[in-house]
Formats: structure tokens, C-alpha cells, sequence
């Protein structure tokens, strides 16, 4: 008994099968006008698609050629700002040790003629 009902329930399940087949195949037909015409609108809505996306890649394309043409500008101004910085200081310094050599001559002036009156006085 229990192999009649598994033979049926196959016997069944093949002619199931078999019906999904023949239906698959009759919805198929290539040359049917409105299977041609689904086609085509999936054709033309892929290709829309593809226009939108390689759009897109344009667009990002282009904003990150700007972005890197703006971050370029900017490091180029602050590396001119930091040369301008580093001359300024450079120059400082140059004016600190040009007056301390001056404050230095003048000392050794004042120093020479404290020693050159020191020795007008004791008649040297």
C-alpha cells in the first residue's frame, strides 16, 4: 500500500512537472509581438540605465578632479604662506644678530675710549 501511494505521488509529481514544462514552453514564443515588445522596453530601460550611470561616474568623475584641483590650491597656498613665514623669521633673525654685532661694536667703541682715556690720565 505504502509503495502505491509513493509510485502515484511521483506518477503526479512528474505530470506536474511535465505541465510547468509544456506552459513554460508555450509562454515562450520568441515571436510572439508582445514578447518582442517586453524585450525591447527592457532593452531601451537597461540601456537608459547604463546612460544614468555612466552619467553619474561623469558627474563624481568630475567633482573629484575639482576637488583634487581646489585641495592642490590650497596646499599650494599654505606651503607659500609657510615660506613666507619661514623668510619672515629668517629675516628676523638676521636683523637680531646684524644689531647685536652693532650693539657689540659700539660696546668695544665705548670700552676702547674708557681705555684710551684711562691711559691719557695716568700720561701714557
Amino acid at each position: 500500500m505504502f509503495r502505491d501511494q509513493l509510485s502515484d505521488r511521483l506518477a503526479e509529481a512528474a505530470k506536474a512537472k511535465s505541465a510547468l514544462l509544456e506552459k513554460a514552453r508555450a509562454a515562450s514564443k520568441r515571436d510572439d509581438p508582445e514578447v518582442l515588445a517586453r524585450q525591447q522596453a527592457r532593452r531601451e530601460i537597461s540601456e537608459a540605465r547604463t546612460i544614468r550611470v555612466a552619467q553619474r561616474q561623469a558627474v563624481k568623475a568630475a567633482e573629484a578632479e575639482r576637488k583634487a584641483v581646489e585641495d592642490a590650491r590650497l596646499a599650494a597656498e599654505a606651503a607659500a604662506a609657510a615660506i613666507a613665514e619661514a623668510e619672515a623669521f629668517v629675516q628676523e633673525q638676521k636683523d637680531i644678530a646684524d644689531r647685536e654685532v652693532a650693539m657689540e661694536a659700539e660696546r668695544k667703541v665705548a670700552r676702547d675710549a674708557r681705555y684710551a682715556a684711562r691711559k691719557a690720565r695716568k700720561g701714557r
